[in-house]
């Protein structure tokens, strides 16, 4: 009877051990797989600090304001460089405000890219409202093409009455690309683009 309860009282730390070795692996997988199944994840669950969308913009406007700064990556062997225009600003919360990114293709073919992003700190993902951006679609960016991509967002201002949002004084967004399959015109259009510009074969029966 000793050593039963003694094994079990062991095999409880083990257990809770496997289990966060689980939740560890699985966020990862999930990290590195599709980003519309990443998305998904993260809006079921609110990891990330998923944020919301919004058709409008907020009808309150308070006088308390909220520093946002601006965080941009690419996952590894994407040829692109990504930045935000601008490292954070600071707006009234329920004020819409406009920000951009700016992504350049510094490669010599058509690459396609969809942007997962994240909020930090978390809390603050539930009255994050976004009325547009660049993540919401697929971009497609041709060689050295640089492209300045908006978002449109507002702070919700109930965040001022959350138990843990009203002591949030600055938020943190953060977007990463991911390469993603080009759409069948792009292909068809590098293709037709490369058989344009190769040089033509040299007719040898031409002197003879």
């Amino acid at each position: 009877m000793k050593m039963n309860l003694f094994n079990r009282i062991e095999d409880g730390p083990r257990r809770t051990a496997a289990q966060a070795v689980t939740v560890v692996v699985l966020m990862g997988g999930l990290a590195w797989a599709s980003v519309p199944f990443y998305d998904w994840f993260c809006r079921v669950t609110g990891f990330g600090g998923v944020t919301g969308v919004a058709e409008a913009g907020s009808d309150e406007i308070l006088d308390k304001t909220v520093t946002v700064r601006f965080e941009a990556s690419v996952e590894r062997d994407m040829p692109w460089r990504f930045k935000p225009a601008q490292r954070e600003m600071e707006v009234r919360i329920g004020e819409t405000a406009l920000a951009f990114y700016e992504a350049t293709n510094t490669s010599d073919a058509p690459i396609a890219g969809s942007a997962s992003y994240n909020v930090a700190p978390y809390d603050a993902g539930g009255f994050f409202e976004k009325i547009d951006c660049f993540c919401f679609e697929m971009q497609v960016l041709q060689p050295g093409e640089t492209m300045q991509m908006p978002v449109n967002f507002y702070v919700d201002p109930a965040i001022v009455d959350d138990r843990e949002g009203q002591y949030v004084h600055t938020i943190t967004l953060g977007y990463t690309f991911h390469k993603a399959p080009l759409p069948e015109e792009e292909k068809q259009a590098a293709l037709k683009a490369g058989a344009m510009t190769a040089t033509p074969p040299v007719d040898r029966t031409r002197n003879q």
